[in-house]
């Protein structure tokens, strides 16, 4: 019962939620599953390691295929996501959880820079 009624919450989160917001949901997603792979390589489980990585691999492509290339910046975006992709399949065929450190120390400084990037847009409403 309460595992549905997280499920049903997180579900109206995602319906309910701005452009802007669901780009932060999906990097902290991707920062969340992050940990879990290098958790799951410390403890030498494989399999939990690669769904892990798939799942950034996922939202990696989801940021590329929603990316607006109106603006100037997106094509620097672009490269980011691309290389950022790239050093995910590496350490999900290698399992090298430094790697996947690199790759969250990226998302890591997109979210905090879009959230800072959200509040002034909210401030000049």
């Amino acid at each position: 019962m309460l595992h549905n009624a997280a499920q049903t919450y997180q579900s109206n989160q995602v319906t309910t939620a701005t452009p802007g917001e669901l780009t932060l949901m999906l990097y902290n997603g991707a920062i969340k599953f992050i940990k879990q792979a290098k958790s799951a390589i410390d403890e030498k489980n494989v399999v939990k390691a690669h769904e892990n990585c798939l799942k950034v691999q996922n939202i990696l492509y989801e940021l590329l295929s929603t990316l607006n290339k109106d603006y100037p910046i997106s094509g620097e975006l672009e490269k980011m996501y691309d290389y950022m992709l790239h050093r995910m399949i590496e350490a999900n065929m290698r399992k090298d959880a430094s790697i996947l450190t690199e790759v969250e120390d990226y998302f890591v400084q997109f979210r905090d820079t879009w959230k800072e990037a959200m509040l002034l847009a909210k401030k000049q409403r």
